[in-house]
């Protein structure tokens, strides 16, 4: 499985799923809404036919904010969702 990418400018962790039919990208995104709903937290999403792109930002806006161990875990939790 790929890896979560960070970038620095702005801060923040992004990861691209591929499916092979629209009916596992739905199931994911199903998933997904549901997931983050629980947490209470909601990450930037774009998707297609067969893929769907997220961003995880910091919870917090403050200037300088960095990504935390909660974010990599947030992160981790979205992995596996595919299982």
């Amino acid at each position: 499985m790929d890896k979560w990418n960070q970038r620095n400018r702005p801060i923040r962790l992004e990861k691209r799923f591929e499916f092979e039919t629209y009916e596992g990208t739905r199931s994911f995104l199903d998933k997904l809404g549901e997931h983050s709903e629980s947490m209470k937290r909601f990450p930037d999403i774009s998707f297609g036919k067969t893929y769907v792109n997220i961003t995880l930002r910091p919870q917090s806006d403050e200037e300088g904010t960095q990504l935390e161990d909660s974010d990599f875990k947030f992160a981790a939790q979205i992995d596996e969702l595919l299982n």
